[in-house]
């Protein structure tokens, strides 16, 4: 299942994205035109009550793809406006996991690749308060000092746990995402030279969306995950453009670390409960540090490409849909 959270007509929907992709609908709708109100209009409060209404979401999906029922309800998925399908999390954290972007990153420093990442998987807490969905992303001045995108994804948890092993983890996400991890890198360069953060310079935005892609709908993409780890991977493939010339590409599954390995870690010693975003960490070449970096050390007077006001990103993954952002000043 594909869920989209979005407004059509005045009023905010979560509802299924067709098989085509062309068409959106309702579960309001459905659960009006039935007697029975739907009373969820995001995915984090959904899969906070799923237990009541999971059966009823299943049995209308199956209706509505197998059958055809509810097409009159549908609406063209390029007439509405498209949400983020997560309007609050829980919390968001954001991974470290993609080897590529982690020696690239460390490499533009100057620095050689360090033996903790292969030894355990970190993270940090990003803001839950500043999620955004496709559309503009206003900075302030000091945001556009070396502004830049983070090509990610993401997953939501549909259940809560404690001290979760990895061997078990898949089965406590409930789908996944893209996510542009937006980052002033004057900001956090700044920051972390006092060995701590990423503060400031990743808390103003994060975009997450179109919709939320459960795992069975990844099942035929599925992969082994890296030598001697465990859990689950899928083979997409994932892309992002600046002003409609692709400058990023990669796949899913080149994570050194799973989503099942995170969460074993993320869930050490605390509770996580369904709603809880957690993002994978950037894809390989999947921002403009790394990419102005690789220019740099093949032409060290390279100019720098940065994002400015005006400019789109667009990210694409394989069975993930397409999240189109463009940069406004606040």
């Amino acid at each position: 299942m594909k869920f989209v959270r979005f407004v059509w007509q005045g009023e905010e929907s979560l509802g299924l994205l067709s098989y085509t992709g062309q068409f959106v609908l309702s579960l309001n709708a459905v659960g009006r035109a039935l007697g029975r109100r739907f009373p969820f209009r995001d995915v984090e409060s959904y899969v906070q009550n799923r237990l009541c209404w999971e059966a009823w979401v299943e049995w209308v999906h199956r209706r509505y793809h197998e059958r055809g029922d509810f097409e009159e309800l549908q609406v063209p998925y390029a007439v509405v406006q498209v949400l983020s399908p997560v309007r609050r999390p829980v919390s968001l954290r954001d991974g470290y996991a993609f080897r590529q972007h982690v020696e690239a990153a460390r490499r533009n420093r100057g620095l050689e690749m360090i033996p903790e990442f292969d030894q355990f998987p970190v993270f940090y807490f990003s803001n839950a308060l500043a999620v955004t969905g496709p559309g503009p992303i206003y900075v302030e001045e000091r945001h556009l000092d070396k502004l830049d995108f983070e090509l990610e994804v993401a997953v939501i948890l549909g259940q809560s746990g404690r001290n979760i092993p990895a061997h078990k983890a898949d089965n406590y996400i409930f789908g996944y995402l893209l996510m542009n991890d937006w980052s002033a890198r004057g900001l956090q360069m700044q920051e972390m030279k006092l060995n701590l953060g990423p503060a400031k310079g990743k808390d103003f935005a994060t975009s997450l969306g179109p919709w939320v892609v459960t795992p069975e709908d990844l099942e035929p993409y599925r992969t082994a995950p890296p030598p001697g780890h465990i859990g689950q991977t899928y083979r997409l493939a994932l892309q992002a453009e600046l002003n409609k010339y692709p400058i990023s590409y990669g796949y899913l599954s080149d994570m050194s670390w799973t989503f099942a390995e995170i969460l074993e870690r993320v869930s050490y010693g605390v509770e996580v409960l369904p709603g809880e975003v957690i993002g994978s960490g950037t894809v390989g070449t999947g921002c403009l540090l790394e990419i102005n970096g690789m220019h740099r050390r093949t032409d060290p007077s390279a100019p720098e490409t940065w994002l400015k006001p005006g400019d789109e990103v667009v990210l694409i993954g394989q069975e993930l849909g397409t999240l189109r952002n463009t940069i406004r000043r606040a």
